[in-house]
């Protein structure tokens, strides 16, 4: 799927786990719904970070792009240390390891460590790199028509109003996890989901993704998973623009009226 897709697919998951916590009474405060929302719909674009053309690439301009080449030789170099006489051969890396859940689980993990053991100032750094990713994928056009700079600041000056509501008592940093220590360690969960629906997200396209890496499958270690041929699309078509879009619209809106406890 497209940069866009792939953000509000994000945030529609994050509201839709605001509304299941709620059920379950574990309800998120509103800063946590929020923040968690937005982490997710830009981590929801972070997977493509193997992708030189992709909307991520052009986020924090030549530092994205030398990152995205790098990611793109690794995960080459990855697939062809790991490959299995089922997998066909490739030029490049794009849809292998950033698109596993492997990598989902790393990253999260790894983002939970750095908020806990930095403090604000790691949660400040974590929000504006999500928050500048997800202005580029909710906002796109208008980000495709601002400059750099001005989105930067954008990203610059919610990351610093949401780290500061989030440290204050009972809005959230210390959500589910509770014990002394553990302030902020939610956060690397919205980036896992967000990785996560990035992956499903590209399985419904024609190429399928290989979420299961590194588990085989038969002759295939990176078995591209996907529902039955006619069922799926091609990337930026109109079932994505037309008919999932409104979709993830909408069912991000339930999912905000469920968390919130207006349904159920």
């Amino acid at each position: 799927m497209m940069g866009p897709a792939h953000s509000l697919s994000g945030a529609a998951a994050w509201l839709g786990v605001g509304a299941a916590a709620t059920a379950a009474g574990h309800g998120m405060p509103w800063p946590v719904l929020a923040v968690g929302a937005l982490i997710c719909a830009g981590a929801a674009l972070a997977p493509d970070l193997d992708h030189k053309s992709a909307t991520i690439s052009r986020a924090f301009g030549p530092l994205s792009r030398l990152l995205c080449e790098i990611i793109d030789k690794l995960s080459y170099a990855v697939y062809k240390a790991t490959r299995k006489p089922g997998d066909p051969r490739r030029t490049g890396g794009h849809r292998t390891l950033t698109h596993t859940w492997l990598w989902a689980a790393l990253t999260g993990a790894g983002f939970s460590a750095l908020a806990v053991l930095g403090g604000r100032w790691a949660v400040f750094v974590i929000l504006f790199i999500h928050m500048v990713l997800a202005i580029e994928g909710l906002l796109w056009r208008a980000a495709r028509v601002s400059s750099d700079v001005l989105v930067w600041l954008l990203g610059a000056t919610s990351a610093w109003i949401l780290a500061g509501v989030l440290d204050k008592p009972g809005n959230g940093s210390d959500w589910l996890f509770t014990d002394p220590g553990q302030e902020y360690l939610w956060l690397g969960l919205p980036i896992v989901l967000g990785s996560l629906v990035h992956c499903i997200g590209d399985a419904l396209t024609v190429s399928g993704c290989p979420i299961l890496w590194p588990i085989p499958l038969g002759r295939k270690r990176w078995y591209p998973l996907g529902p039955p041929e006619f069922m799926r699309f091609r990337a930026g078509s109109w079932v994505e623009l037309k008919v999932l879009m409104p979709v993830f619209a909408l069912l991000g809106a339930v999912g905000g009226l469920g968390a919130l406890g207006y349904i159920g």
